[in-house]
């Protein structure tokens, strides 16, 4: 009978494993996106649509105080001005100078199709993400009618190779003001490094830089009088999902906008936060950005200038942050210029601090940032050394565990000497039977004689669940782990195991754990640590593999320390 009944469960978990396995199959992949129409020979970039409002009146920053009216669709051009460098591929709209769409060509969507690269900007394909800029004013290009037509001597432009910089100049005039928008863009890549280590986006391979955009406005006043006018710049979407969020179990990164103040250098503003009331403050300098998974896109206007930072939502329900610059004017016959900074690529900490005070707290670690960072430098040290991720993790799990050494020593001590007390344990349940009170009782006066601490065995638990914490948002928001394998069927440390293999390991390393220990003397609770490896490794089958691989190898750290600390004592309790 015990026999079929082993046969039985041991077939219940195989199916329950096969069928996990194609679940995972059939929705644990990101879907790639659709492709219906193509812009210079190039699938990964579609026109616009028709219904576009990316010219309309809503646009400006004032339009929001000028009339609450839904405003009218400006027409949108019919052909994209594309620009690639070996790190961005992007279309801007000559319709306002806008980059509708960009893609991030160091990073793919997904792991199994490099050749798709993942999309920040889109001008309505999945969603609508725009990165939006302009001058407003009587005589600027951009006004609450509509939007400027710009032009350029070339409707697509490449980075050569040789080349470091690629400058893109549309141009417009009015009234005797001739303006030049300027592009300017930078080689990311290192040509000394291989195409493999720039795939896995070794250290020194992809500047950060890269994903550095500087607009500019150059200002001819050749008109007889004086021109005068405001920059603004902005970022706006809809309110759809994160594209880069691979969460599985429904727990997402933030995805919103971020401002800084002079108060506070970084301060989330949600959707919801926009839905109840704008935001309007002035400050000098500061950045607005928006953040997903992964990546972030943000607006870092001069240091010196002051800004009027906004937030608010369009007639079409779309959210908008942004910042309008000081006047500028110009005298006739008088030249001028002013300029902002776009960045929008990876959630790279040392990178984004040294653009803009504040802009690296957009890697958003939680209310566990100050183990977070200590964790994420200590494991991009030992990643500049071993080059992989995956042995760095495990690296990175024994000096943790030596940290903890004297901690855990103490508590497997106290453990072993309740293991070895096991017997009398027993002998005093049998005594007493359910007189539960002089059970306790009795209980508390052998722990105190044989210097016991029945709550030592939760310690190193409780103590290291704030570096478990703190590592497991180090694993989620560091774009470092996205995509980056380990050996074997781990091809990315930040995802579940697709096989689901480690979380069934880590169960099985927790259960041997387990057995170290002294059984409960409550029936009820013996009956619920059982579970617990079974309860644990059905919670880990959705956590990031990298999580699940430190996880594993403490449980098999702790066991063999366990194990010697038990064998130790037992051998000194048999001698005494």
């Amino acid at each position: 009978m015990d026999i079929q009944r082993s046969i039985l469960l041991v077939a219940l978990a195989i199916v329950s494993y096969l069928m996990v396995l194609q679940w995972n199959q059939d929705y644990g992949q990101a879907a790639l996106p659709a492709q219906t129409a193509t812009v210079a020979g190039n699938p990964s970039l579609s026109l616009p649509d028709a219904t576009s409002t990316t010219a309309a009146s809503s646009d400006l920053p004032s339009a929001v105080e000028a009339s609450n009216q839904p405003p009218a669709s400006a027409p949108v051009s019919d052909e994209l001005i594309r620009v690639k460098t070996d790190v961005l591929d992007l279309a801007i709209d000559p319709r306002g100078g806008d980059i509708v769409q960009l893609n991030l060509s160091a990073y793919p969507r997904r792991q199994d199709r490099p050749d798709v690269p993942f999309q920040l900007f889109d001008n309505g394909g999945e969603r609508l993400y725009l990165a939006q800029s302009g001058l407003m004013g009587s005589n600027a290009p951009d006004k609450s009618s509509g939007r400027a037509l710009w032009s350029s001597e070339q409707k697509s432009y490449q980075l050569a190779d040789g080349q470091d910089t690629l400058v893109v100049d549309l141009k417009y005039n009015e009234a005797g003001v001739n303006f030049i928008k300027r592009y300017s863009f930078k080689r990311g890549l290192n040509a000394q490094c291989t195409a493999k280590q720039q795939s896995l986006k070794k250290p020194g391979c992809v500047d950060p830089s890269s994903y550095k955009v500087d607009i500019s406005y150059l200002i001819d006043n050749q008109s007889g009088a004086s021109w005068s006018g405001n920059m603004f710049a902005q970022l706006k979407r809809d309110s759809s999902s994160d594209p880069s969020s691979t969460t599985a179990t429904g727990t997402a990164t933030y995805l919103g906008a971020a401002i800084w103040t002079p108060t506070k250098s970084y301060n989330k503003v949600s959707m919801k936060d926009i839905d109840k009331q704008p935001l309007k403050e002035t400050v000098q300098g500061g950045w607005v950005a928006w953040l997903q998974h992964y990546f972030v896109t943000a607006w870092i206007p001069g240091k010196n200038d002051s800004n009027i930072i906004q937030t608010r939502k369009d007639a079409q329900g779309n959210y908008i942050v942004g910042f309008t610059g000081p006047t500028l004017s110009v005298a006739a016959g008088a030249k001028a210029e002013t300029s902002a900074t776009l960045y929008a690529g990876p959630k790279i900490q040392k990178y984004l601090g040294e653009l803009s005070p504040g802009l690296e707290l957009t890697v958003d670690y939680g209310i566990l940032w100050f183990i977070a960072q200590p964790i994420f430098w200590l494991l991009e040290h030992i990643h500049s050394l071993l080059g992989n991720w995956g042995w760095s993790i495990i690296v990175l799990t024994i000096i943790i565990k030596l940290a903890f050494f004297p901690l855990s020593a103490a508590s497997y001590k106290s453990m072993a000497r309740m293991r070895a007390v096991s017997p009398k344990l027993a002998a005093l349940k049998e005594q007493h039977g359910d007189d539960r009170q002089k059970m306790s009782q009795a209980m508390m006066e052998l722990y105190k004689k044989e210097k016991i601490n029945p709550l030592g065995g939760c310690l190193p638990i409780l103590v290291q669940m704030p570096v478990f914490l703190a590592l497991y948002w180090t694993l989620l928001e560091s774009v470092e782990m996205r995509q980056a394998p380990w050996l074997l069927w781990i091809t990315d440390l930040s995802i579940k195991d697709p096989f689901f293999l480690l979380p069934i390991i880590m169960g099985a390393t927790m259960f041997i754990q387990q057995r170290l220990n002294p059984t409960p003397p409550d029936p009820m609770q013996a009956k619920v640590m059982k579970m617990m490896p079974i309860i644990f490794t059905f919670f880990f089958l959705w956590f990031p593999a990298g999580l699940v691989l430190y996880w594993v190898v403490n449980n098999c750290l702790s066991i063999a320390q366990q194990w010697y600390i038990t064998r130790k004592i037992e051998a000194a309790t048999a001698k005494a």
